[in-house]
């Protein structure tokens, strides 16, 4: 298989090219990322010169440039786009021309190339709060942030060009990732490398906020179960079913880290934050035979362990998010 990956020097799309490597020595797999501030060529340094892996750098808004990366391809997986919900708060630009544009711009290339696959990565932020319940594939969309929002409008472009020109699209929507390589803007890495620098974890609000974590490594799985198997026009929820507030997510990191709750720092609630995430997964099981392998807590044992041996990698991010 000829696959481009979008977005490939990022937290997950560096995590799936790595595991698709190890798993598909036939594979020929060329990333096209920008290189924006979490999309970091050190990301790829232990494959890079892999004789199967190609970068292409270049902005997914830019017609030429993605025509050119995406020609040959049997398969697109796209990930390139701005994630961070805090971000987007402050300025909803960049999200708008990335995940909505630059979503566009690859599918019109992908439906002139004629594709056999694109699998559109997206989030289960695009459903808002889940007041009881688990969201499920047809669950109403009510996006609450500029990010969510963004999201949900790449996905109305990516039903489209399904049913108006037959572009075989794919939809994954994913529960909050944790793991390796993640930028320390986010909650994960963002706690563990404050405690290692002996800073404290910043809680929003009263910390009840519920999110289900799902270990990276289980979202590449399930994002190649959709890229072999998955029919295109569906969509696919990728879940962890490991449902934690907050603050017991905080107490988790502490502990792993020899740290107590007097290290934790209470802030001011972020606008518009949703109180619960929560994925129905039967579809993904039952269709394509996925489930999470990682549970929460050898998944964060393993994040915290790699952020420990791996301080040449975050420190120098530190000045850009303290």
């Amino acid at each position: 298989m000829r696959l481009l990956v979008t977005g490939g020097s990022g937290f997950i799309g560096c995590n799936f090219i790595r595991l698709m490597l190890e798993r598909h020595p036939d594979w020929r797999i060329a990333n096209l990322d920008k290189l924006t501030y979490a999309g970091r060529p050190e990301n790829t340094k232990d494959f890079e010169k892999n004789p199967n892996y190609s970068f292409v750098k270049g902005d997914i808004c830019d017609a030429k440039t993605v025509a050119a990366a995406m020609k040959g391809a049997d398969a697109v997986v796209h990930f390139a786009a701005e994630s961070h919900v805090d971000r987007s708060i402050g300025d909803f630009a960049p999200f708008l021309k990335s995940n909505v544009e630059g979503t566009c711009v690859l599918l019109e290339a992908a439906r002139k190339e004629g594709v056999e696959k694109f699998v559109h990565i997206s989030t289960d932020e695009i459903y808002g709060s889940a007041k009881s319940g688990s969201f499920s594939e047809t669950g109403r969309l009510e996006p609450n942030s500029p990010y969510s929002a963004s999201k949900a409008a790449a996905e109305m472009f990516a039903r489209a060009y399904f049913v108006t020109h037959g572009v075989p699209v794919a939809v994954t929507r994913s529960s909050n990732n944790y793991g390796p390589y993640q930028f320390p803007e986010k909650i994960v890495p963002l706690f563990i490398t404050n405690l290692l620098r002996g800073k404290k974890a910043p809680v929003y609000g009263t910390g009840k906020n519920v999110r289900d974590w799902l270990f990276v490594e289980d979202n590449c799985d399930g994002i190649e179960s959709v890229l072999l198997k998955g029919e295109p026009g569906e969509i696919y929820n990728i879940g962890g079913g490991e449902e934690r507030t907050n603050l017991e997510l905080t107490r988790t990191i502490l502990s792993l880290l020899g740290k107590d709750e007097t290290m934790v720092e209470f802030v001011p609630d972020r606008k518009g934050h949703d109180f619960r995430y929560s994925l129905d997964c039967k579809k993904i099981g039952g269709e394509l035979g996925w489930k999470p392998k990682v549970k929460l807590a050898e998944g964060l044992a393993r994040t915290v362990k790699w952020y420990a041996e791996n301080k040449w990698w975050w420190e120098p991010l530190t000045k850009r998010v303290s």
